[in-house]
């Protein structure tokens, strides 16, 4: 019989797309379904800010001053939440080097390893990925593009396309 344990997904929300972006929110669904899901005060040095980001995600620099918490903070309750795992990505290109920017300048040993979620896809769950995760995205009317709301669908969408495939 196959494992059928899911992924830990991570997802970052960031203050842009380029390389002067930073991260803003991290979201996790781990394997076990436990949630996680912080806002961080970004560092002073850290000043880019695009608008077309912010109207996509829907987080403004006032509620990150507001609502963020301290990246140090964050960067131990990640490591803490995550342990010494795999954490799997749908944005590996763009997250994973915002987590090591956010590890970098909190100046933290990051715990846990993030991987492309492509890694542990089956070509057959890659053909039927944005059909099912649209589909998904409707039937569960998520409002918004957050990190945790992401997290949540990408694993679904796995478990789903999984599930197809052993059909």
């Amino acid at each position: 019989m196959r494992n059928t344990t899911l992924p830990t997904i991570i997802d970052v929300e960031a203050s842009g797309f380029g390389a002067a972006s930073y991260p803003i929110e991290i979201g996790i669904v781990r394997y076990d379904g436990a949630k996680w899901c912080k806002l961080l005060r970004p560092f002073d040095s850290w000043v880019h800010w695009d608008t077309k980001a912010e109207s996509l995600h829907g987080i403004s620099q006032q509620m990150l001053q507001a609502r963020g918490e301290e990246p140090h903070k964050v960067c131990v309750e990640l490591n803490n939440f995550l342990g010494n795992t795999v954490v799997y990505s749908d944005g590996w290109v763009v997250d994973n080097p915002w987590l090591i920017k956010l590890y970098s300048v909190a100046q933290i040993e990051m715990s846990f390893t993030c991987r492309a979620l492509e890694y542990i896809l089956s070509e057959s769950q890659m053909d039927n990925w944005h059909d099912v995760k649209n589909s998904l995205s409707a039937e569960l009317d998520v409002k918004r593009h957050r990190a945790s709301s992401d997290a949540m669908i990408i694993q679904q969408t796995y478990a789903k396309t999984m599930a197809l495939t052993q059909k």
